[in-house]
C-alpha cells in the first residue's frame, strides 16, 4: 500500500483520481477548500487552503507520503476573484512543492492545462511549442509550471498538460450545452462547426497520473483523446444518444466573436477570453511523447465522454441545481446572457 496526497481531492477530477487510487489499495489524504462528500476507510479528507504554508507543513509532518498528486486549481468561471485565483494556482503550488521537498517526498505529479495556448497553431501542439496564454487562468498554470521547475533538483516532477476533462459528473459550462439538448433547443456552433477541439476522459487522465508516478525522472507531457471529431459531429452524436430533437446550427463567426467580447467586458457572459478565441478554432495536443515514454494510450473518444456526461446531467438535474459549496466543475455554470440565446432557440 502506498500513501498519496491528492490536492483538490474533493473536486471533479481530484475525486475521480482519489477513487481510482483507493480502488488500487492505496491510502489517500485529500486536501481541498470545499468539503469532501466521499467516504472510505483509507481516505482522510482535510478542508484546508493550500496557500497556508503552516497548515501544509503540519499535514506533511503528520503523514509520510510516497508521492503528491497536485490537482487543486482555482478556475476562472463565474465571478472570478483574480487574487484568489493567482495566489491559489501559483503560491499554493509553490507551497505544496516546498513542503513536499522538505518532507523528503520523491515524486510530484501536477495537472496543467491546454489554456497555456489561445490560438490555433496549425498543427498538433507539442511540448516544445512556446506557450502564449490569453487570460489569467492560463497565465497562472504557466506560472505554476515555472514555480515547479525550481524544485526539480530535489524531487522528480511530472507535468501533465491536459485539455478539458470530461466524464460522468462533469458540469460547469457543459451544463449549459446539456440544458439546450435536454430542452430540444438549437445547439449553436460558431462558424461551420468543423473545428476539432480535443478533450480528455477523466479515467484516461487518471491512468496518465498513475503512470507518471511510476515514471523515472521529471518531464512535461501532453495528454488528450484520439481521433478527434469536429465539434458539430460531437454535438450531433450526443443529441442522437439523448433522443433530443435539437439541431446543430451555425452562428456567423465574426459578429458572434465580437458579441462575446462585449458580453465578457460587461461581465454578463460565462465565457471568457479563452473561449471566444478558441470556440471556432482547431486545438489538438500531440501526445506522442507520453506514448513513447510511458506507453500511455487514451481509451475514450470525445463523443463517448460527452454522452456519459450528458446522461449524468439528465438523470441528476434537480440535485445538481440544488448543489452548494462544491467545486466549479461539479455544479452548473450560470448562463448569463446565454439564456437569451436559449429563449430564441
Amino acid at each position: 500500500m502506498a500513501k498519496f496526497l491528492v490536492t483538490g481531492g474533493a473536486g471533479f477530477f481530484g475525486g475521480i483520481l482519489a477513487s481510482r487510487l483507493l480502488a488500487d489499495g492505496d491510502e489517500i489524504v485529500s486536501v481541498d477548500l470545499v468539503p469532501n462528500a466521499a467516504s472510505h476507510p483509507a481516505l482522510t479528507s482535510l478542508q484546508q487552503d493550500i496557500r497556508d504554508e503552516n497548515a501544509m507543513r503540519a499535514i506533511f509532518s503528520a503523514h509520510r507520503f510516497d508521492g503528491v498528486f497536485h490537482i487543486a486549481a482555482m478556475l476562472a468561471h463565474g465571478r472570478m476573484n483574480r487574487e484568489l485565483l493567482w495566489t491559489s494556482n501559483v503560491d499554493g503550488t509553490g507551497n505544496i512543492a516546498r513542503c513536499a521537498r522538505e518532507a523528503g517526498v520523491k515524486k510530484l505529479v501536477f495537472t496543467s492545462s491546454n489554456c497555456l495556448w489561445a490560438s490555433n497553431l496549425g498543427h498538433p501542439v507539442r511540448e516544445d511549442d512556446r506557450p502564449a496564454p490569453a487570460e489569467m487562468y492560463g497565465e497562472s498554470k504557466l506560472a505554476g509550471e515555472r514555480v515547479l521547475s525550481q524544485f526539480q533538483d530535489g524531487m522528480d516532477i511530472v507535468i501533465l498538460r491536459c485539455p478539458t476533462i470530461i466524464d460522468s459528473g462533469r458540469l460547469g459550462l457543459l451544463a449549459i450545452l446539456f440544458e439546450f439538448i435536454r430542452e430540444n433547443k438549437t445547439v449553436w456552433v460558431v462558424g461551420s462547426g468543423s473545428n476539432r477541439y480535443q478533450f480528455i476522459y477523466a479515467g484516461d487522465l487518471a491512468q496518465a497520473c498513475i503512470q507518471s508516478m511510476d515514471f523515472k525522472g521529471s518531464g512535461t507531457f501532453h495528454v488528450g483523446s484520439d481521433n478527434v471529431p469536429s465539434l458539430r459531429e460531437c454535438y450531433e452524436a450526443v443529441i442522437t444518444e439523448a433522443g433530443s430533437r435539437s439541431r446543430v446550427r451555425s452562428l456567423p463567426k465574426g459578429p458572434t466573436l465580437a458579441a462575446m467580447r462585449v458580453a465578457h467586458k460587461f461581465k454578463i457572459s460565462p465565457l471568457g477570453p479563452y473561449h471566444y478565441r478558441m470556440i471556432a478554432e482547431d486545438f489538438v495536443f500531440d501526445t506522442s511523447r507520453i506514448r513513447n515514454a510511458m506507453g500511455w494510450r487514451p481509451m475514450v473518444t470525445n463523443s463517448q465522454m460527452l454522452t456519459l456526461a450528458y446522461r449524468y446531467y439528465a438523470d441528476n438535474r434537480e440535485a445538481i441545481l440544488a448543489r452548494k459549496n462544491v467545486s466549479a466543475h461539479s455544479r452548473a455554470a450560470e448562463m448569463g446572457i446565454v439564456r437569451l440565446l436559449k429563449w430564441i432557440s
